[in-house]
């Protein structure tokens, strides 16, 4: 057991690791497969919590139990959500962030920061060329998806139906999220990377096929270029009338940082660290979120905001990528 102290820290740790729609009481009760009053005499710390029940509570809810005992070390915890379920295939890791970014909409305030060496996969799916593009290499070069390794691509043949709707939930809530990204000029660099190695490689069935995908990456940048300009997100074809969920655009024209993210929901920050392409870990340790947060803060005092100001800045940032997309045509 543990003391009445460390007890109600666990328990508010608990509480906030929760989006406010979720009884912390159901949850425990469930886990520990105990009743509403035993778990409420745990929580008021009328009775003691064993070790076991910790262990249960720290693994489920993802806890550090070094910051539960108050203990002053240099360990960080991370949670690898596919440690126990890993992702085999694209529409398994879509439908995974789909839940994911469900999760953080479910919080009353919540903000996105978004340090962004590449473009946000949200993106890709804005249009179904690049869409059908993006899922077609991420399922052959990076999943290794089986039936994949002979095919070549075609915006024409192939079945991206299933991932671009997927997509498109993703969008929506992904547009519901208030966000700050920070970009550089190299965040483009693995899109455009990845057209030319199918392009040199002979990947693409058709010019026409290359020339549709560039296009729609063109159309994507242009699309954002509206939304940094309007200073919130809106689907294409809505013409950013009427509002929508705020959007702050910066870039840095000397930094090139890593994919990494961090969330505020409900005045608690989650970091999420880019370990392999698609996949991230993530952790809620304070001293390593704050640090993570301050250090993104410094390097916006040191940006250029683009969103609803710096006109100049902006129309020269998304020409100069925009530029370099379509020079992949050649």
């Amino acid at each position: 057991m543990i003391g009445n102290n460390l007890q109600k820290e666990l328990f508010n740790q608990i509480k906030d690791s929760l989006p406010p729609h979720v009884s912390m009481v159901d949850a425990i009760g469930e886990l520990l497969d105990i009743s509403y009053d035993s778990v409420y005499r745990r929580i008021r710390g009328e009775k003691p919590v064993s070790l076991e029940e910790v262990k249960l509570l720290c693994d489920h809810f993802h806890l550090s139990l070094d910051q539960v005992l108050q203990l002053h070390t240099n360990k960080v915890l991370f949670t690898d959500a596919e440690a126990d379920n890993p992702v085999t295939n694209f529409t398994q890791y879509l439908e995974g962030l789909i839940q994911l970014l469900q999760y953080f909409n479910g919080f009353s305030k919540k903000e996105m920061f978004y340090l962004s060496k590449d473009v946000p996969v949200f993106y890709f799916f804005y249009y179904p060329e690049l869409a059908a593009f993006k899922s077609f290499f991420w399922c052959r070069s990076i999943l290794n998806e089986p039936g994949f390794e002979e095919q070549k691509f075609s915006a024409k043949t192939f079945d991206s139906k299933k991932y671009f709707e997927l997509g498109q939930n993703i969008l929506k809530e992904y547009n519901q999220l208030p966000s700050v990204e920070l970009w550089n000029h190299e965040s483009i660099n693995s899109t455009i990377l990845q057209i030319e190695y199918y392009r040199d490689a002979g990947i693409f069935e058709t010019k026409e096929d290359l020339a549709m995908v560039v296009d729609s990456c063109d159309a994507m940048l242009l699309h954002l270029q509206k939304q940094a300009e309007k200073g919130y997100k809106f689907f294409p074809g809505a013409n950013g009338t009427g509002g929508g969920t705020p959007l702050r655009f910066y870039i840095n024209e000397i930094i090139l940082g890593n994919n990494n993210i961090i969330m505020d929901l409900d005045g608690k920050k989650t970091a999420f660290i880019n370990s392999t392409v698609l996949k991230y870990i993530s952790t809620s340790d304070k001293k390593f979120t704050e640090k993570m947060f301050n250090n993104f803060q410094t390097l916006l005092s040191r940006s250029v905001m683009i969103s609803q100001t710096g006109e100049r800045e902006r129309v020269r940032f998304f020409n100069a990528l925009r530029e370099r997309v379509q020079a992949c045509k050649k």
